[in-house]
């Protein structure tokens, strides 16, 4: 069974009318909106350049960072009055359904990751980073007046 594929657009689109919606009521502070939107925005970049493996990568570790940030934002501004207003439902409940769709979101981003290029194993490339400032040289220990 292949999957479907969804275009990148469309995950922006869903989730910037589920977050306006979700902050129609003022229950959410402004973190939340930063957050999601400044995570939207990276979204709109990837968009922008197809080819670009980084950008696709930042979105996805994006939405997996704001789900854990959405979880937190919610357990600890989540009203419990005994008749909240309906638009706080309606606000709450479209905040809800945009942190069920996240981790949707992160499979078919991670496919379109894989689609431009990027590995299966996410690597930071830290090994070449270190080996590159431990390499003595001839010239470099010239520098410092010793031979090796």
């Amino acid at each position: 069974m292949e999957i479907p594929a969804i275009s990148l657009k469309t995950i922006v689109l869903v989730h910037w009318i589920l977050t306006v919606w979700a902050c129609s009521f003022p229950w959410l502070p402004t973190s939340y909106v930063l957050g999601n939107v400044s995570v939207l925005a990276v979204g709109v970049w990837a968009i922008a350049q197809r080819d670009s493996i980084d950008a696709v990568l930042l979105f996805l570790i994006g939405l997996a960072v704001t789900i854990l940030t959405d979880i937190v934002h919610f357990g600890l501004y989540y009203l419990t009055n005994a008749n909240p207003p309906d638009l706080f439902r309606f606000s709450a409940g479209m905040a809800i359904l945009s942190l069920l769709l996240k981790p949707v979101s992160c499979f078919f981003v991670y496919q379109m990751y894989r689609e431009r290029g990027g590995e299966y194993n996410i690597n930071f490339d830290l090994e070449t980073s270190l080996d590159s400032r431990c390499t003595t040289d001839s010239a470099d220990s010239t520098l410092l007046g010793r031979r090796y």
